[in-house]
């Protein structure tokens, strides 16, 4: 497995306010229906990190809820030209907001490749659990979203294997989350109402 050193938050790193988010949806043209999904990720994002506030020091909750507005920035343009969508989203926020750790949680939302440990690499993980329990702009257990994800995606031996290890990974950072937040994630009634 492969391990990443530590990547310290830094201060003064730019993090984006919702209308800044917002601005960057409409210059890459990003379509409703992911705008509603990316709410979704990163109003559970957000929820999440208000969890833990009283047990633990985290992440700043307004980063997460970036992240989570921009985790999909690039599909837009990637449906229509092809790419890896996490890869030119995270070259445009680093080139709009130069936050590393935002431009990192944008990459690696598909897929963490490094050790999953929730303690030392926390905004990637979080991110990548929030989309992974968001169903277009519905929160689902990550069951309900990978059984989508084989349906729309696994279109071939080589994608459901890369889709089973992805959900194989989900399922060990809602374990771990729901260890350090001392809650159960997978049964917790978000207020997913006025999420989106």
């Amino acid at each position: 497995m492969k391990t990443l050193p530590n990547f310290p938050l830094q201060s003064g790193w730019k993090i984006p306010t919702e209308n800044e988010c917002k601005k960057i949806w409409s210059i890459y043209k990003m379509p409703e229906h992911i705008q509603r999904h990316s709410l979704l990720v990163g109003n559970l994002a957000k929820e999440i990190i208000k969890l833990g506030k009283n047990k633990l020091s985290l992440i700043n909750e307004h980063l997460a809820y970036a992240s989570g507005l921009l985790h999909d920035i690039g599909k837009h343009y990637t449906i229509k030209h092809g790419g890896a969508h996490s890869q030119l989203g995270a070259s445009i926020v680093l080139s709009h907001f130069f936050n590393p750790a935002l431009a990192q949680a944008v990459l690696h939302h598909v897929y963490w490749p490094y050790e999953v440990n929730i303690k030392k690499h926390f905004l990637p993980l979080l991110i990548i659990y929030s989309d992974k329990r968001a169903k277009h702009d519905k929160l689902v257990s990550i069951e309900e979203r990978f059984e989508d994800l084989f349906i729309r995606y696994g279109t071939s031996q080589q994608k459901i294997e890369l889709i089973k290890k992805s959900k194989i990974q989900a399922l060990a950072i809602e374990q771990q989350l729901s260890a350090l937040l001392e809650v159960n994630l997978s049964a917790y009634p978000f207020n997913c109402w006025r999420m989106v």
